[in-house]
C-alpha cells in the first residue's frame, strides 16, 4: 500500500496512490490525515487496503498524482528520531580529524531528537539566509512506527514498523563545530527534514525487506551529476529494530513516530555517497584537502530509490536551494 498527503493547511489531505504512482485517490473516507490512520492503524488499515486495491485494479475513479501538490506524507509528527547506523560514515568522518571512533559507537545506536514541527515535501525549496553555512543534503531510510511500549525489545521491535519511505536531512556543516564545543546536541544544525512523495507499506518491498532493513541502492543525484548510490542494506550498524528499541529505553513512542537511519554509507563509498562531507572526506583522506564545495543558491538535488525492475518505489525529491530573507524589524 502506498500513502501520500496532499497540501492542505498544516496536516495535510490523505490520499492513496496506485502502485505504479500514476493515480491516486481520497482516503477521506476513512482517515483526514496521516497520523489520523496511524492513531487507529489495526482498524484503518485494512480500509486503506481495501482503497488501494480498488484503485489498482481500477474499480474507483481517480485523478492524476502528481509529487507537486504533495506536502510529506507526514508534513509533522509528534516525536522525529534520526540515528547513525551507519558507523563506516562516522569512521571515515573522524579519520580527516584524526580521531578514533570509541568502542561503543559499534555497540550503542547514536540517535538525536530533531524538529517535526514542520517537515518538507518533496518538490519544496530549501531556504536558507546564507550559503557560508555550509549547506548538506542526506539521503536516509527512514521507518514510521505505531505505538511502541517503553523496553520494546529488538525482536519485538520488528511488529511496530507500519510505514517505510527515505527523506532528506538537510544539515549545515558549518554550524557543527560551534554546536557540537557546547556538547549539548544539534540545533541551529539541522534545520529543514524533506520527505519522499509516498510512505509504503512494508510488504510493497519484496524480500528488499527483512523486517528490519531495507537493501536497496539511494540515488542522490546533485545539479544532473550523480553523488552515489550506496545499498541502504549493507553495512548499516544498526537495523531498525535496533534503532527502535534504542529510542523507546526509558519511554514510549507514540503512533507515527519517525526514525531515520542517518547518512547511508557503505564501507569504502565504492557506489559513491549520500552526503556532500562524506564526498569531501574522502578528497581530504586522498588529496589532503577537500575540493566539492557545498551547496548553493540554485542548486537542485533529487533523491530516488528504485525497484528491481527499476521502478521508483517512493517517487522523488526534487528539492532547489533558494535564499531567504528574514522579515524586517
Amino acid at each position: 500500500m502506498k500513502l501520500a498527503s496532499l497540501k492542505f493547511g498544516r496536516d495535510g489531505k490523505l490520499i492513496v496512490v496506485s502502485k505504479d504512482l500514476n493515480r491516486y485517490v481520497s482516503a477521506e473516507s476513512v482517515a483526514p490525515t496521516m497520523q489520523a490512520a496511524l492513531d487507529n492503524w489495526a482498524v484503518n488499515k485494512s480500509k486503506l487496503e481495501k482503497l488501494y486495491n480498488d484503485l489498482n485494479d481500477e474499480k474507483v475513479s481517480s485523478l492524476p498524482f502528481d509529487a507537486k501538490e504533495c506536502d510529506a506524507p507526514l508534513p509533522r509528527a509528534y516525536h522525529w528520531a534520526d540515528g547513525s547506523a551507519y558507523v563506516t560514515h562516522v569512521e571515515l568522518v573522524r579519520k580527516t580529524r584524526n580521531a578514533v571512533v570509541p568502542d561503543n559507537f559499534w555497540t550503542d545506536p547514536l540517535m538525536y531528537m530533531g524538529a517535526s514541527d514542520a517537515f518538507l515535501g518533496p518538490n519544496d525549496d530549501l531556504p536558507f539566509e546564507n550559503e557560508d553555512w555550509g549547506i548538506d543534503f542526506e539521503a536516509e531510510i527512514a521507518i514510521i512506527t505505531d505505538d511502541v511500549p517503553a523496553g520494546t525489545s529488538v525482536e519485538g521491535a520488528k511488529k511496530h514498523i507500519k510505514l517505510v519511505s527515505f527523506l532528506n536531512d538537510v544539515t549545515l556543516r558549518n554550524l557543527v563545530p560551534q554546536e557540537i564545543s557546547k556538547q549539548f546536541g544539534f540545533y541551529q544544525t539541522k534545520p529543514w527534514t524533506s520527505f519522499a512523495p509516498v510512505f509504503v507499506t512494508p510488504d510493497e518491498l519484496g524480500d528488499e525487506w527483512d523486517g528490519c532493513k531495507l537493501s536497496l541502492p539511494i540515488h542522490s543525484t546533485l545539479n544532473d551529476k550523480k553523488i552515489g548510490s550506496p545499498n541502504a542494506g549493507v553495512d548499516m550498524t544498526f537495523n531498525f529494530c535496533q534503532l527502535i528499541s534504542h529510542a523507546a529505553k526509558s519511554r514510549h513512542l507514540m503512533a507515527g513516530t519517525v526514525i531515520g537511519s542517518g547518512t547511508v554509507a557503505n564501507e569504502g563509498s565504492k557506489d559513491g555517497s549520500s552526503c556532500l562531507s562524506e564526498v569531501r572526506c574522502l578528497e581530504i583522506v586522498r588529496d589532503g584537502k577537500p575540493t566539492t564545495p557545498f551547496m548553493k543558491f540554485g542548486d537542485r538535488i533529487e533523491i530516488e530509490i528504485f525497484d528491481g525492475q527499476n521502478n521508483s518505489i517512493f517517487g522523488k525529491i526534487d528539492q532547489k536551494v533558494v535564499e531567504y530573507t528574514p522579515p524586517s524589524d
